[in-house]
């Protein structure tokens, strides 16, 4: 990957005097979601703290935050923006007439603490950085490259007692796009950079390549994924039937537009009377999803023209004036159409404070990584600040460790060895990944439901079948590759997504018989749905990071149901204990207790393991 979290990494162990190769799959190395990201990147505003900062996250975030990522970007991202970003790379950030930075306001933060290079930030960061990598004689760049699998001694190693030694990855398998050839790299350490997912799903404002390549590399391999359910979408991105769709910025609503309906009318304030249209991005787009539904409309309208002079837009604005205006639409007279898409990854692969994974000698760091700073709903510019803090803190955990490290054997892991001799076939690989966008944008989008769900992952599940056939069969390219990582990638959002609505995606009942009870509607509730004819309580523990106490008293309350409630319940509660889910022996025993004392259980239980833990 390439982009600020990658290019951060490979710039601090270059400098540190360590040979780096920069891979990426495309054409240009400028090419990345970092290049595309409009608004700005989070720095520290007037009367600012990292206490204001990391209170603004946890609120959007849903409170569902790792707190120690969250201390650590509020701490040290604004200092590495001012060392890395201003002082190093000189980023051309705006800057007022007195020649102070430029801050400006955006949704959810409750200061003015946004720095940008006018509408196109990412693009900034990324050239600054790809002029200093591009000009370091110890890195070295591979476009048109894509990797196909990360090698872990387990899985590819020559002498099979591998199997016994604990997970680690020596390298890749990569792919010269222009000649066909598969490279195996060996490498001390390896760091996945690879950016999101956002184009498994059918509106998304991500560019081409965010297909979920290092989440699937990652699990494949055998690392930890996380919070993979939580997908953000952004509440404005532009909407034509004929164009894919593409980023307004939050810091157009940051800077006075108002969203309305297609009588002018602004909405917000209905939904969040406090924040209105600064609200954070899940509010927002679920906002908009229900003002579509109810007057039925294809999209609603952002109004700028109403609250800035058009001079000053396009002064503010000109990378989304210029965009608009090839489709027809003048910002600074017309009303400008909007819908959400997906648009960032908030779970991913597990990363400590360092950016390590449970793999030794694998890091991944940006939006592929999942350190818990955003909990279940980014706040606003804190993406490019993330990568930042965690491409720096992966280089400098990597550095302190290189003394002692060596690379692997050559003799050790084979070349690559399955090569296919079918030729690809393109209009079963686009087909394909048109399903794999449907499926998930209808199924797994904004709205979900288990039905859907249930309907999504038993469809991938087969296409996944399909396309592991293909795979094996035929000459190995980008697409294909790509298309074998969406579907796995695909399969993982619509398995883990939970019962809860929790930060960006809300659950709606699908019930048969009408009898599933709502336990409350704040972000903080329990939720309550059905499977079929089965009621299913979730867990109070997957909606916050509570505490122990909580925790148990909690489970009391489960166990209360337990005896309260009809027998669907009490099947599904059952399930789930016997599943492993609920932890606490002394409640469970309570609860397997309860159960075998009624008649139409008492064969279930018996079944069930006989000691608190397992049950």
């Amino acid at each position: 990957g390439s982009g600020i979290a990658g290019g951060t990494t490979a710039l601090q162990l270059a400098n540190a005097g360590e040979s780096i190769t920069l891979v990426t799959r495309a054409t240009t190395p400028e090419e990345s979601n970092t290049y595309y990201a409009q608004g700005g990147i989070i720095y520290r505003g007037e009367n600012d703290s990292p206490e204001s900062l990391a209170g603004d996250l946890f609120e959007a975030g849903a409170k569902y935050n790792n707190p120690q990522a969250v201390q650590r970007i509020a701490e040290d991202g604004p200092k590495l923006v001012k060392r890395i970003l201003i002082d190093k790379l000189q980023v051309p950030f705006d800057r007022n007439e007195d020649g102070d930075l430029s801050l400006i306001g955006e949704g959810a933060h409750s200061s003015k603490r946004i720095i940008h290079a006018a509408d196109a930030t990412g693009k900034a960061i990324e050239i600054a950085l790809l002029n200093a990598l591009k000009s370091h004689p110890k890195v070295k760049i591979l476009t048109c490259h894509t990797v196909i699998d990360l090698l872990t001694p387990s899985h590819h190693s020559i002498n099979p007692l591998q199997i016994y030694e604990p997970q680690s990855c020596v390298g890749a398998y990569i792919l010269n796009q222009q000649t066909g050839e598969v490279i195996r790299c060996l490498a001390k350490d390896t760091v996945l950079a690879t950016g999101g997912l956002g184009e498994i799903f059918l509106m998304t404002t991500n560019p081409k390549g965010s297909r979920g390549d290092g989440l699937a590399m990652a699990y494949r391999a055998g690392a930890r994924v996380i919070n993979c359910e939580f997908i953000q979408f952004h509440p404005t991105t532009f909407f034509h039937r004929h164009v894919p769709n593409f980023l307004i910025s939050e810091a157009v609503r940051g800077a006075g537009a108002r969203l309305v309906d297609a009588q002018g009318e602004p909405f917000m304030t209905r939904f969040s009377p406090d924040w209105k249209d600064l609200a954070p991005r899940d509010i927002v787009a679920r906002s908009i999803h229900v003002v579509m539904l109810e007057k039925g409309l294809t999209n609603v309208y952002l109004d700028l023209v109403s609250y800035m002079p058009a001079i000053k837009i396009k002064e503010q604005f000109p990378t989304i004036y210029r965009q608009l205006k090839e489709y027809g639409v003048d910002m600074t007279t017309d009303l400008v159409p909007v819908v959400p898409a997906a648009h960032y990854f908030c779970g991913g692969v597990w990363v400590d404070e360092w950016g390590a994974t449970t793999i030794t000698n694998l890091y991944a760091a940006g939006e592929v990584a999942c350190t818990g700073v955003h909990g279940a709903n980014r706040l606003g510019s804190a993406s490019l600040l993330e990568g930042l803090v965690w491409g720096y803190r992966a280089a400098q955990h990597i550095l302190k460790k290189l003394p002692g490290q060596h690379i692997v054997d050559e003799q050790a892991i084979p070349d690559w060895q399955f090569a296919g001799s079918d030729l690809p076939d393109l209009a079963l690989i686009q087909q394909d990944m048109s399903s794999i966008q449907h499926i998930m944008w209808n199924y797994v989008g904004l709205i979900r439901n288990s039905r859907r769900l249930e309907r999504a992952w038993n469809e991938l599940r087969d296409l996944e079948f399909q396309i592991e056939q293909f795979y094996r069969t035929t000459r190995i390219t980008d697409g294909l590759i790509g298309l074998r990582n969406a579907v796995r990638s695909a399969l993982i959002v619509s398995d883990v997504s939970s019962t809860e609505r929790l930060g960006q995606q809300e659950r709606v009942s699908s019930t048969r018989s009408g009898k599933a009870k709502k336990q409350g509607q704040a972000r903080e509730s329990t939720a309550v749905e059905s499977r079929g004819d089965t009621v299913d309580i979730s867990s109070a523990a997957r909606q916050l990071a509570e505490t122990r106490d909580s925790q148990i008293a909690r489970y009391q309350e489960m166990l209360q149901t337990l005896r309260n409630e009809n027998g669907d319940e009490l099947q599904s509660v059952r399930q789930r204990v016997a599943q492993g889910e609920f932890n606490e022996p002394a409640v469970l025993e309570n609860v397997a207790e309860a159960i075998s004392n009624l008649p139409q259980f008492r064969t279930l239980s018996e079944s069930a393991p006989k000691t608190p833990q397992s049950r």
